[in-house]
């Protein structure tokens, strides 16, 4: 299911960029001084603004919606843990018998043997 959103996110994007950089930006209107004003008769009287601007809406409104179902779905699979069982660490609670600052086994006391920390 999620590989199927995720090749109609795609798809979406792809197209949704193509569409983008055929719209006329504010300026474009310069440009029919110099020979490029025939593409509004390809979209009809009106030019393609409305047209485009419909598409355009649309995809990005599938756009969002893919987007959102598949932060849901990767939400859904992903498995609740902590930082340490990511990174594969020992909790801190887990430290070697022996080690300075670690609990004694008889008396469980810490062990004083641990280097004074450095003056600043």
């Amino acid at each position: 299911m999620g590989q199927i959103i995720l090749v109609i996110h795609v798809l979406i994007a792809i197209t949704l960029v193509v569409l983008v950089l055929l719209q006329h930006g504010k300026g474009a209107d310069a440009g029919a001084a110099f020979g490029s004003g025939a593409s509004a008769t390809v979209f009809g009287a009106q030019g393609s603004s409305s047209f485009l601007v419909r598409i355009t809406t649309a995809l990005a409104i599938g756009f969002f919606l893919t987007s959102l179902t598949l932060a849901m779905i990767a939400a859904r699979q992903s498995t609740p843990g902590s930082v340490a069982d990511l990174i594969g660490d020992e909790p801190a609670s887990e430290v070697e018998e022996g080690a300075p600052g670690a609990p004694d086994e008889d008396t469980d006391e810490v062990i004083e043997d641990a280097p004074p920390p450095p003056d600043e």
